[in-house]
């Protein structure tokens, strides 16, 4: 896949592995229009990448994501109008969408301060590993904005549960990486210095694993929320039975009668 058209962050590939690195750390990685706009149209390009199987985002320096920049966005929005407005916000949720339907695994490796719209991408990610510096602000409310954005308030009460969610999208409070476990935001919380390698290792098994059947297993996570039981169970029915005819699922079946580790090829 051709990376060096993504300019305003890092990106490394590896073995099936995407690394992207929000580098502004001098600003604690706040997000800018350029960011925003490359970041939405790597998720979109992503979806047919053969060669990545696993996206990790992590944050430059002492920081994950500090939100949205205060001067390049927030002040230069206060000078457009309604159509200006809406089409940005438009643009930074269609960000999250495609994070949510990108059929393969996202990690998100956190240290430091997430607030804002860091605080989405780590809850559009699919694994968020948090150092132990890590901390979470969902901000919004607190600058006069609603506590919905991005998609914040139909994801946050799906990890959360309702009654977390109106407590952190109302109040706004910065909790730490201990309370965000125990909210059920953190997948794991490590060592500062051992969050590159913990979420490298993670990245890797991701990869190394049925990229097929992860994608499979993400799609209906997200549609089934919104379904009734009958329904549910009938997509899991359709969604299996594809999978059964799969040549992963019959390389698994070759491979225990072979006494051997099965070689996965996502397809």
């Amino acid at each position: 896949m051709k990376l060096d058209q993504y300019t305003s962050f890092k990106t490394a590939q590896d073995q099936g592995v995407l690394w992207i690195t929000l580098n502004r750390p001098d600003r604690l990685n706040a997000i800018t229009f350029e960011v925003y706009r490359e970041l939405t149209d790597l998720m979109g390009a992503l979806q047919g990448a053969e060669d990545v199987r696993v996206v990790v985002i992590s944050g430059q320096g002492k920081a994950f994501c500090s939100g949205g920049d205060v001067h390049d966005i927030i002040g230069q929005l206060l000078h457009r109008d309604m159509r200006g407005v809406l089409e940005f916000t438009r643009m930074t949720g269609l960000l999250t969408e495609r994070m949510r339907i990108l059929d393969k695994p996202i990690v998100a490796a956190i240290n430091g301060m997430t607030a804002g719209a860091g605080t989405v991408v780590a809850l559009a990610s699919d694994f968020r590993i948090l150092a132990r510096s890590a901390r979470f602000a969902f901000l919004f409310t607190k600058v006069g904005l609603t506590g919905g954005d991005m998609g914040a308030a139909y994801l946050l009460p799906k990890v959360v549960g309702l009654g977390r969610a109106t407590e952190l999208l109302f109040l706004g409070d910065t909790i730490d990486a201990d309370t965000a476990d125990r909210y059920g935001l953190a997948y794991k919380v490590v060592d500062d210095d051992q969050l590159c390698t913990e979420a490298d290792a993670l990245a890797t098994r991701l990869a190394a694993g049925p990229s097929l059947a992860y994608g499979m297993t993400k799609r209906l996570l997200n549609n089934e929320s919104a379904m009734d039981l009958h329904s549910a169970i009938e997509t899991e029915a359709e969604a299996q039975a594809l999978l059964l005819m799969g040549k992963d699922h019959r390389e698994f079946y070759e491979a225990f009668c072979a006494k051997r580790p099965p070689v996965w090829t996502g397809r």
